[in-house]
């Protein structure tokens, strides 16, 4: 049985005021050919479907389009659990249309999937954050324990345990509880949650800029020791980076986001994960890196004419783009700049230590006119560097308004 899971769409994600919309496309695009060309008979996208609570309706239209064409109209099931940035009451509202269609929509850790019977497969068993589906291709079921993203607090009143055990004891005993009930050697098994889970004894990987985070302090951590002994692969949505915190034997895999949405992951390479799986045997899995969306660059330069000359040959970039210098950026040189590259997402002006030692003292002169002021005031906070003259005549401009 072939799975392809993915994860962190963040549909609709701005990278500050640039829309990435069109890369969305391109790259869901390119997810359902790989499903195609894979004749993969499951999907899984592990949670931050959307980047907001309130998606933009050309955001929706692109999730449910991708649902669409990855489910084959109802050939193979989809099933896509909410994560941190999603609305769970957003993500099940249309369940019962879309469970129609092939799609399973989970927005709660506590959810019970309704029975649902297509012409190519059907869910034969289901309770609170588990289902079963039998395909007719395939002589033995495959189990899936899923777990959408609730805080601490909502996750242990979900799953009813006692408050004051540790969000790992809790969710290790909940797991443990289905999986000897349902997940025996004659069937496929896998988990898929949207949590921030690390390997204990491990360095604790890294949540990427920009992101809500998951973790406060250690109460809710959660460790990948418990992912029950009858689970082959399990599904992970958060990190956007692609890393496996299991073994080969078991693999426990962040499948990363499909394109990068910070600064802090440029340069990464994006994928989605393909296993294969059969009863009582170890996952067989590979990586397929997506090859749409445009990259997202840091440079650092001092001198206009080579930042110039750079941002020419690398037009299809997102760039944060520090230039250092003497003394601040001019008008004229920002304007060049921008007209230079339409991706220039951060111009980071930075005024090299000129070795000029500002005064200590913090007393100032109020008898003096409000230009002279703000030249000192400009002066103590900038080590000692003037402001120039196009900031003069806008702090005029302030005053004149």
């Amino acid at each position: 049985m072939k799975i392809l899971h993915t994860a962190d769409w963040h549909l609709g994600k701005r990278l500050d005021n640039f829309s990435r919309l069109e890369e969305q496309i391109l790259v869901m695009q390119e997810i359902v050919e790989i499903a195609n060309n894979e004749q993969v008979d499951l999907v899984v996208v592990a949670g931050d479907l959307f980047d907001n609570f309130n998606p933009s309706v050309e955001a929706v239209e692109l999730f449910y389009k991708t649902l669409k064409h990855l489910s084959a109209d109802g050939k193979r099931p989809v099933i896509a659990i909410a994560g941190n940035h999603d609305s769970p009451n957003f993500i099940d509202a249309p369940d019962p249309l879309a469970r129609e269609c092939g799609i399973l929509l989970i927005g709660y850790p506590n959810a019970i999937v309704q029975p649902t019977k297509l012409p190519n497969w059907e869910i034969v068993k289901s309770t609170e954050g588990f289902l079963e589906i039998q395909f007719k291709a395939y002589s033995y079921p495959i189990r899936i324990l899923h777990t959408p993203y609730a805080n601490e607090i909502r996750l242990k009143q979900y799953l009813g345990e006692n408050k004051e055990d540790a969000l790992n004891e809790v969710l290790a005993e909940k797991w443990k509880t289905i999986s000897e009930q349902f997940c025996d050697k004659n069937g496929v098994n896998l988990l898929t949650t949207h949590l921030y889970m690390n390997q204990r004894g491990k360095k604790l990987i890294e949540e990427p800029e920009g992101e809500k985070p998951i973790k406060i302090g250690n109460a809710d951590m959660i460790y990948s020791d418990a992912i029950p002994a009858q689970i082959q692969y399990t599904a992970l949505g958060h990190i956007h980076g692609y890393k496996n915190i299991g073994t080969e034997e078991k693999p426990v895999i962040y499948s990363s986001s499909p394109l990068c949405y910070s600064f802090s992951e440029a340069g990464q390479t994006k994928y989605v994960t393909i296993v294969d799986l059969e009863p009582n045997k170890e996952a067989n899995y590979k990586k397929i890196a997506l090859e749409n969306g445009k990259p997202l660059i840091r440079k650092t330069f001092d001198n206009i004419d080579n930042a110039v000359a750079w941002l020419n040959e690398n037009k299809n970039a997102l760039v944060e783009l520090t230039l250092e210098s003497e003394s601040f950026l001019t008008a004229d040189e920002r304007k060049l700049i921008y007209q230079t590259h339409q991706g220039i997402i951060h111009l980071i002006p930075k005024v090299k230590n000129t070795g000029i030692v500002a005064s200590n003292s913090t007393e100032i002169n109020l008898d003096q006119n409000i230009h002279d002021l703000f030249q000192d005031y400009f002066k103590s906070k900038n080590a000692n560097q003037e402001p120039n003259d196009d900031l003069k005549n806008l702090f005029n401009e302030i005053l004149n308004e």
